[in-house]
């Protein structure tokens, strides 16, 4: 019956956020007013009806504090519509479209939130929704929680401070923590004075952030994909690895000389600090606690 369907969402939705303590998974909707003032977003367009991944709506316009971010229930009070939305389903042809923002590669549900707990909660993949596009500052995908979100508000005030922003640049530079943009402020400010000493003159501020990223930041990244590095650190970024690096860069020539290099920097960086093994065992967890979910979906 669709009361009992609801109970069962709703204890299912109860040892989600259990499981968030533990494993650090993403529990919450976002909220849309929240995302659009924090990393800003450019224009908006109406792209029409089609179907999208549910696994990719991520927030709400105005019941983010009512469902979780398997869009189970997180209230009682919702029960009476929840069962309502399940008994038009059982006599009906099915639903009518929700509607959607797109933002990057993630959605934002306008109407339909209890739709799409019906929908995911009946094992659909995909829903029928009417979309209108938004173009975020940043990139923004079904992966965003409210702590990368803050991330992701710093990086567009770094891409602005840069002007990079009116740049398409060939890597994203995003962190996986907050606070770390004013260390590349700090990079491209020392670039920018040796580039101004080199060519005999004042060089701006956003001609040094594209010559660091050039010259700099891209060379790095690319000696850590040619030597695999950043997959002895799991969960963190390429802008994670080039500020450690890059210390540790400073660290070693203090100690050794200058005759050290960036790469064998990278090397020694890894074989010291590469993910400890109560971290790897973390990362399982989260695996393991993603996959009884769904078996205990199943089972019911």
């Amino acid at each position: 019956m669709p009361r009992i369907e609801f109970e069962r969402a709703k204890r299912r939705g109860t040892w989600n956020r259990i499981l968030s303590f533990v494993t650090g998974h993403p529990s919450l909707l976002l909220p849309f007013d929240l995302v659009r003032e924090a990393v800003g977003l450019r224009s908006s367009a109406y792209d029409g009806i089609h179907e999208i991944e549910i696994s990719q709506v991520i927030g709400s316009v105005n019941r983010y504090d009512e469902f979780d971010r398997e869009f189970l229930p997180r209230r009682w009070e919702t029960a009476e519509r929840w069962t309502r939305v399940r008994e038009v389903l059982e006599e009906g042809p099915g639903f009518p479209p929700i509607k959607v923002y797109q933002v990057g590669e993630a959605y934002f549900v306008v109407d339909g939130n209890h739709r799409i707990s019906v929908a995911k909660r009946l094992g659909a993949k995909r829903i029928e929704a009417e979309v209108t596009r938004f173009e975020p500052t940043v990139p923004i995908d079904r992966h965003t929680d409210v702590r990368s979100l803050i991330v992701k508000a710093e990086y567009a005030e770094f891409l602005r401070t840069t002007g990079l922003d009116g740049t398409p640049l060939e890597r994203a530079i995003e962190f996986t923590r907050p606070g770390r943009y004013a260390v590349l402020l700090e990079h491209i400010a020392t670039h920018r004075y040796f580039k101004g000493l080199d060519e005999g003159r004042d060089v701006g501020f956003a001609e040094a952030s594209l010559s660091w990223y050039d010259h700099v930041y891209r060379p790095l990244v690319e000696i850590f994909r040619s030597e695999g590095l950043l997959a002895a650190f799991p969960g963190r970024t390429e802008a994670d690895l080039y500020v450690w690096v890059s210390k540790h860069l400073f660290l070693l020539r203090e100690q050794q000389g200058a005759s050290v290099d960036v790469a064998d920097a990278a090397r020694d960086f890894a074989a010291r600090y590469q993910l400890p093994r109560a971290l790897r065992f973390l990362e399982k967890l989260r695996s393991w606690s993603s996959a009884a979910g769904e078996r205990d979906r199943g089972a019911e």
